[in-house]
């Protein structure tokens, strides 16, 4: 699951603030949608190895998935000090690191004949939907249910990330959760991160400026990234693994 570190700071930083951005989300959405470009073209890549060179993947995964994490924090940095110049790139390569560590789940998604291709463009299309559906209704929140929802939604995703650190860990030993509860974590997660992009329309316009699309926009790609491994980890517990 891709960091999410950005959103609770978020969070915190709206606590009882007015807008101060209130055209942020509207200037961070090209940012988003280049950001979605380039992870389309990581997953590509990443699959590209996968069927060519199978062996050097899971070495270059774990590579990305470091350099990814360290990308995050410097990128959010640069980007709030306002340095677009050098945060523009760095992000770009973030989200091509991204697209290549989801290449996996994506192959997983293709080789189920429950899900295939279709699956993949269900869980994209769903993404689209939830931004659209999001929007007015986070807009629209009172201070009072805009905080008790991000406060939620803050300790559900506190919860999941424990549980998916847990479950990786005991996949080295070859525990793996039963299919329910495989369910049970993949419909919470979609659940937690659909609250979550209804939660940055109300968050971000009190965190961040106009001027600081960059890392408002990093905290919606993070949502949406995060929603769209949801709902394939979904579609793929509930066909089974082939």
């Amino acid at each position: 699951m891709s960091n999410t570190s950005n959103f609770r700071q978020a969070i915190s930083d709206a606590k009882g603030q007015a807008l101060i951005g209130p055209n942020v989300i509207a200037n961070a959405l090209p940012y988003v949608g280049g950001g979605l470009i380039l992870t389309a073209l990581g997953t590509f890549g990443g699959l590209n190895v996968l069927r060519t060179n199978p062996g050097i993947f899971m070495p270059t995964f774990f590579v990305a998935i470091v350099a990814q994490i360290a990308l995050f924090f410097i990128a959010q940095n640069v980007a709030k000090k306002g340095n677009n110049a050098v945060a523009l790139p760095l992000l770009a390569t973030y989200g091509l690191l991204t697209g290549y560590t989801l290449s996996g789940i994506v192959s997983v998604a293709l080789q189920s004949s429950g899900v295939g291709i279709q699956g993949v463009g269900f869980a994209a299309f769903a993404c689209g939907l939830t931004f659209i559906a999001a929007r007015p209704i986070g807009s629209n929140l009172s201070e009072e249910d805009g905080m008790a929802l991000t406060k939620t939604v803050q300790l559900g995703i506190m919860a999941l990330v424990v549980v998916i650190v847990g479950q990786f860990a005991l996949s080295f030993f070859g525990v793996y959760a039963p299919n329910f509860l495989e369910i049970a974590i993949s419909a919470i997660g979609v659940l937690l991160f659909v609250g979550a992009a209804v939660v940055d329309f109300f968050v971000l316009p009190r965190t961040y400026t106009d001027d600081q699309a960059i890392p408002a926009a990093l905290s919606m790609y993070l949502t949406y990234i995060n929603l769209f491994v949801f709902i394939l980890r979904l579609l793929i517990a509930i066909n089974g693994r082939d």
